[in-house]
C-alpha cells in the first residue's frame, strides 16, 4: 500500500463488498453474513487493516471505551476487580482505558479531565469519588459516571458498592461468638464512604448486644499504616482481645504484627475479622475470617447499569448495595 495507512475502503475493495460492510463488520452487534464476514476478515488480516476507533467515534460519536479510574493497587481487591471489569467490558464490545489517580485520596479530577479528551463513551472510578462540578460536567456530555466500591452523597451519580453497614454488622457477629470483653476496630481511611458504613454497622451490633469499643486506630487502608495502628491498639496494659479491621489487606498487617512481633496467639489470645475476603485471606499462612464482598455480582451489575446507560436505556440513576456473605476460617473463636 505504498506506505499509507490500510482504509476501510481498501478492505472492501479487496474481499469485494461494500464499505458500509467493512463497517459493519467492526461494529458490535450489528449484523453481516457469514460469507461476506469471512471475506471482510481475510482482507482486512492481509492488509494488517484494523479501524481507527478515535476516528470513528468522530463521526459516530460514540467510542465504545470506557474510562476506568483506580486510586491504588496495594490493596489486591483492586487488581482483580480492575481485571473483571476489563474483562467484563470487552465481552460487551466495549475498550477500557485505565488510568491511575493520584496518590491523594480521592483526587481523581486531573484523571478525569483527561479522559474526557478520549471521547469516552462512560467512565468507572473504582474505590474513588469525583467533586459535584465534574460530575456535572459528565452529565452535560452525556457521559454516565459510575461509583464500584465508592458512594458519595450526589443522587446524579450511579453507584454499586456491597451493603457495607450490614458487613459491618455480619464482622460483630463473627467476633461476638467467641464471647471477647476488650473489641477494638483498625479503621480504614476516614473519608471514605466504606469505612464509614463499615464502621457504623458494627459499632451500631456490638451496642445492640451490649458492647462498646475498647480502643480504635486508623490504618488507611495501606499496610505500614495499619501495622503501626496494630502496634498502638496492643501496646497497653490490656490489649483487645478481638479486632476488626476495615479491610483485609489491613487485617494481613494487624496479623503480622499480632503473630511475629508480639507471639500473640490467634484466635486464643485476639480474634481478627477482615472485609474484602481477597485471595491472599485464604492462604494457610492467613487463614483469615472475613466478610465477602461479591466480587462477580458487584462486578456485572456495574457493567450492566453503565452500559444501559450508554446505550440509552431509560433506567434510574440509581445506587445499588450488593449484600455480602461472612466466610470463617481460623481466625475466629466458635
Amino acid at each position: 500500500m505504498s506506505g499509507k495507512p490500510v482504509t476501510s475502503v481498501d478492505v472492501a475493495r479487496k474481499a469485494g463488498v461494500s464499505q458500509s460492510a467493512v463497517s459493519r463488520y467492526f461494529t458490535p452487534g450489528a449484523s453481516v453474513s457469514k460469507k461476506m464476514a469471512e471475506k471482510i476478515r481475510v482482507a482486512a488480516e492481509e492488509l494488517g487493516y484494523r479501524p481507527n476507533v478515535l476516528a470513528r467515534a468522530m463521526i459516530t460519536g460514540r467510542s465504545r471505551i470506557i474510562g476506568l479510574v483506580v486510586y491504588y493497587l496495594e490493596n489486591q481487591f483492586y487488581p482483580e476487580a480492575v481485571e473483571k471489569l476489563s474483562i467484563a467490558l470487552q465481552e460487551n464490545g466495549y475498550h477500557v482505558l485505565l488510568f491511575m489517580a493520584s496518590n491523594t485520596v480521592g483526587d481523581v479530577e486531573p484523571v478525569v479531565q483527561s479522559i474526557l479528551d478520549y471521547r469516552v463513551d462512560g467512565i468507572i472510578l473504582v474505590s474513588a469519588s469525583m467533586s459535584s462540578t465534574l460530575a456535572d460536567r459528565c452529565k452535560a456530555q452525556n457521559i454516565p459516571v459510575m461509583l464500584f466500591n465508592r458512594d458519595q452523597p450526589s443522587q446524579d451519580l450511579r453507584a454499586v458498592t456491597s451493603d457495607n453497614v450490614e458487613g459491618g454488622r455480619m464482622a460483630a457477629g463473627m467476633l461476638l461468638k467467641g464471647g471477647p470483653k476488650r473489641i477494638a476496630h483498625l479503621a480504614g481511611f476516614e473519608g471514605s464512604s466504606t469505612q464509614q458504613q463499615r464502621e457504623e454497622g458494627f459499632v451500631a451490633a456490638l451496642a445492640e448486644a451490649g458492647h462498646q469499643l475498647h480502643s480504635r486506630a486508623v490504618g488507611n487502608y495501606h499496610y505500614a499504616d495499619a501495622a503501626d495502628a496494630a502496634r498502638e491498639l496492643f501496646d497497653v496494659p490490656e490489649p483487645p482481645d478481638a479486632l476488626f479491621t476495615g479491610d483485609d489487606h489491613m487485617a494481613l498487617a494487624a496479623l503480622d504484627v499480632i503473630r511475629i512481633e508480639l507471639g500473640l496467639r490467634v484466635p486464643e489470645d485476639v480474634a481478627v475479622v477482615g472485609f474484602d475476603d481477597i485471595p491472599q485471606a485464604a492462604w494457610p499462612s492467613f487463614n483469615l475470617s472475613t466478610v465477602r464482598q461479591r466480587m462477580n455480582v458487584m462486578v456485572s451489575t456495574v457493567v450492566d447499569e453503565l452500559i444501559a446507560a450508554v446505550e440509552g436505556e431509560d433506567r434510574p440513576e440509581r445506587k445499588l448495595r450488593i449484600a455480602p456473605v461472612p466466610v470463617y476460617r481460623g481466625t475466629t473463636r466458635d
